[in-house]
């Protein structure tokens, strides 16, 4: 099927007539062809987007009616959440089970933010000045670049579309070149709705190509980013050219810290779902499993067991828990950061191969190192595959030191029936996002983001409005005298 991109309101081709092929995943076939936009293309979409903000086309438009369109965005992807959550399996390779979830949540998204259109507030302020009336606007910052990877392909786009246009942004979606593909149908359910043109503008192309064309071009007020750190880093340097505002969500090492007290049922189950839920490509996946020493070795023979149980295969096939890394590339860094764990003396105790009998698709088996040290590679860098590391510990002071121990800062879970405990340690946790007796959940009432490298700003929730809004002082003089200064 071809593809084609949403720009000022329209379906289009590539200026240039490029395009790229889109991969399945699972069984390596080419599923789609997608524009493969150039800068001249690039600049068409920010073009649209300044024009149709400048004009006042959106950010003028009520809240009210914002918010009403919103609204039937979500009722549409809702009725639509068959065909969206198979196209996601199909690009990603996730399983069905977690792509249908992706898409309720991403209905759900538009939905908040429907609600919190109406709710952008300022202040009125009592200053010194008697005679001044002072108060606070809240303001959309303007055309906003969003680029978003290919883990969440779909959800990540809305955590972006919903709160900018929410606050009367402009914006240009960029998905990533691999997993386009429920973005751009997304584009459709757009149009149906009749968003005014130029208000949301989706295009398919490279980081290379689009995306350096898009975060250096000077007609941009704002780029919201969702990847690796190194990208992010490269992007606020851009970005500092002419001060745009920027929100950044990177990269994560996270650890879940399994205390003796814990419920191990509930602790395995979620340990699981913490380093392999969508095959470990997930910035705040449980990549670190910090144990007690007393309960080590029940835990680790436990884990290791119920790993081996987990069933792999293409995602719309029945039962499959599991799916393949995105791509031939990923698929080669993951087993790369395996053979370097091998090589720096760590035990693999289970996984580390493709999976049999499966001999076409990007498979990799639930991966487990043991016997690690903090200084490895598999324990300090971001692997975003389904390796995981277990590592004891033997004080409560201990386990916080060891989950500090990373220049990141995403996510963190806790295991234990102590309550006492959780509230202890949780506000020693340099991380942004926590969770106690289980891993993963996320809610959009909640912010979403990082301490140290794993980012700037944050997502969701009300703290996700306010990074598309600019704040405005207003003072106005209530007097009929002259001040008299001169």
């Amino acid at each position: 099927m071809n593809y084609k991109m949403y720009i000022n309101g329209e379906f289009v081709n590539a200026m240039s007539g490029k395009t790229r092929s889109i991969i399945n995943p699972a069984t390596e076939e080419v599923i789609g062809t997608v524009p493969e936009s150039q800068p001249e293309d690039v600049a068409l979409a920010v073009t649209a987007a300044r024009t149709a903000f400048d004009s006042g086309t959106w950010r003028n438009t009520s809240a009210q009616e914002r918010g009403k369109l919103l609204l039937k965005l979500s009722a549409l992807i809702k009725q639509h959440a068959t065909e969206l959550a198979e196209l996601e399996v199909n690009n990603n390779g996730k399983p069905k089970r977690e792509a249908e979830f992706d898409i309720d949540d991403a209905a759900n998204c538009f939905e908040y933010y429907a609600g919190m259109a109406t709710k952008i507030m300022g202040q009125t302020l009592s200053v010194p000045d008697t005679n001044s009336f002072s108060y606070v606007v809240k303001e959309p910052i303007g055309v906003c670049v969003q680029i978003v990877p290919w883990n969440y392909p779909l959800l990540m786009g809305v955590w972006k579309l919903a709160p900018g246009l929410a606050a009367g942004n402009t914006l240009i979606l960029k998905p990533s070149e691999l997993t386009p593909l429920t973005a751009l149908k997304l584009a459709e359910l757009i149009h149906e709705v009749g968003f005014p043109k130029g208000v949301v503008n989706i295009i398919s192309g490279d980081g290379a190509t689009a995306g350096n064309a898009l975060i250096n071009n000077s007609l941009i007020d704002k780029i919201a980013f969702t990847g690796g750190t190194l990208t992010g880093k490269k992007i606020m340097e851009a970005a500092s050219k002419n001060m745009k505002k920027v929100t950044l969500e990177l990269g994560g090492k996270n650890p879940a810290i399994i205390f003796d007290d814990c419920d191990m049922d509930i602790a395995l189950d979620w340990g699981l779902f913490a380093a392999f839920a969508n095959s470990g490509q997930v910035c705040s996946a449980g990549s670190r499993i910090l144990i007690d020493e007393k309960i080590y070795d029940e835990y680790a023979a436990r884990f290791i067991a119920k790993s081996k149980e987990i069933k792999i295969g293409f995602g719309l096939d029945e039962g499959i828990q599991m799916g393949p890394l995105v791509s031939a590339l990923q698929y080669e860094k993951v087993k790369n950061y395996i053979q370097a764990g091998i090589n720096e003396g760590a035990k693999l105790s289970s996984g580390g191969e493709r999976p049999a009998p499966l001999s076409k698709g990007y498979f990799l088996l639930p991966t487990i190192f043991e016997n690690v040290t903090e200084d490895m590679r598999i324990v300090k860098e971001e692997i975003f595959g389904p390796v995981v590391v277990l590592m004891k510990f033997s004080t409560e002071e201990e386990a916080i030191r060891m989950a500090n121990n990373t220049e990141y800062g995403l996510a963190a879970g806790i295991f234990t029936q102590n309550l006492s405990r959780a509230h202890r340690v949780l506000p020693q946790l340099r991380c942004g996002i926590t969770w106690v007796n289980y891993f993963h959940p996320t809610f959009n009432e909640q912010p979403w983001g990082g301490y140290k490298q794993s980012g700037t700003g944050r997502e969701l929730g009300t703290y996700g409005m306010e990074a598309y809004l600019e704040t405005k002082q207003v003072n106005i003089n209530l007097s009929n005298e002259p001040a008299g200064w001169y």
